[in-house]
């Protein structure tokens, strides 16, 4: 089982909320405050590689663990396959966790070098982020003036 808790025995309207909830968590101001620190934490590796499965192994991180890196949290005591845990630890939502652990594990080619792992991640991260226009748009309520 992937750290991601994804499964493809999901479908339907299952789906459709996961993956609502996900692209909520994402643009959220906690989610968004969160893909900027990871960004700047990848950023900061002195080493560009990511690795899987753990937060921290090794000297080395996965994408959740640049971040707990950069804050100076102690990982050692935290298991990266509790994703209630890591989402408390490092006050995310539970789906955040699971998509970034997804892209982190899951969403490369089977056997991904570090380095390329780190690439797509740092791409998909990027991706994530909202354009300056997108941050300061105010949802429309309608009303007319």
């Amino acid at each position: 089982m992937s750290r991601s808790g994804y499964s493809y025995d999901v479908d339907g309207w299952q789906l459709i909320r996961w993956r609502g909830a996900v692209a909520s968590a994402i643009r959220g101001k906690r989610g968004q405050a969160f893909l900027h620190e990871m960004l700047a934490a990848l950023d900061a590796l002195p080493a560009k590689r990511l690795i899987d499965g753990d937060l921290e192994r090794d000297g080395e991180v996965c994408a959740i663990g640049a971040v707990g890196r950069a804050r100076g949290l102690d990982m050692t005591d935290i298991d990266p396959y509790d994703r209630e845990t890591v989402a408390a630890k490092f006050g995310l939502p539970h789906a955040l966790v699971c998509e970034v652990a997804f892209v982190n594990d899951d969403d490369g080619w089977r056997h991904d070098t570090p380095e390329a792992r780190y690439s797509r991640v740092r791409e998909w991260v990027a991706g994530q982020l909202k354009k300056p226009a997108e941050a300061g748009k105010e949802k429309d309520d309608g009303n007319k003036e």
